[in-house]
């Protein structure tokens, strides 16, 4: 039985996102490849006058100046099955990409379960989307026993084929989905989404015209 893992330690360990270069000389494993939302204009300085609003803890997140379709590329239910994003069209959603071994990941997770809890329904869904090679086998038990978290929805991504199509470059990284299946923006490092400031950007979001066209970059 190998050594449980030692705490978080937030002295010890960085608040931003864990980078492939930092990965590689903590765990030996590949990440995905750079370039988030490749050809995507982002908004690189967000400020109060931004919409939706991107103050306190969520100054970090990107906006994007136009909203694009995200990836359709699958990823994997705890059964095995293949989900896509439109599988939850007309839902927000905030789609983490994580591991395992990626400490302010782990540290992230509460705050992604608490989110889950204040506003998880019809309208908004959290989706934890492991980066793991063990997939489900490894990062199931990981939250559902190590960490306590029975509620938070959790997906799995284990040969990185849609971390690596959305261009994601170090975990964690959030992208927030508005509810026609277009990418909004993405936050690269540990945030408090079970905050006041998360939530007025997501209520932002999810009070958005349903019926409102859907841009093509």
């Amino acid at each position: 039985m190998s050594a449980p893992r030692a705490p978080y330690d937030p002295q010890r360990r960085p608040r931003g996102p864990v980078t492939r270069r930092r990965a590689l000389q903590l765990t030996g494993a590949a990440l995905v490849a750079p370039g988030v939302l490749s050809g995507a204009d982002p908004v690189s300085s967000a400020s109060a006058a931004d919409y939706p609003p991107t103050t306190g803890e969520m100054q970090g997140f990107v906006l994007l100046k136009r909203r694009r379709p995200a990836s359709d590329v699958p990823f994997f239910d705890a059964g095995g099955a293949a989900r896509h994003f439109s599988d939850f069209r007309g839902r927000v959603l905030l789609v983490n990409f994580w591991a395992t071994w990626c400490a302010p990941c782990i540290k992230e997770m509460p705050y992604l379960a608490d989110l889950q809890d204040a506003l998880g329904g019809p309208g908004f869904s959290v989706l934890a989307i492991s980066q793991d090679r063990g997939g489900a086998a490894v990062a199931e038990p990981f939250v559902r026993d190590r960490l306590g978290l029975p509620d938070l929805p959790l997906f799995y991504d284990p040969k990185l084929a849609l971390g690596r199509d959305m261009g994601v470059r170090g975990l964690p990284t959030s992208f927030v989905i508005d509810a026609q299946g277009r990418a909004v923006g993405y936050l690269a490092g540990l945030a408090d989404w079970s905050g006041p400031d998360a939530e007025r950007l997501l209520r932002a979001v999810m009070g958005e015209a349903a019926d409102a066209p859907l841009e093509q970059a």
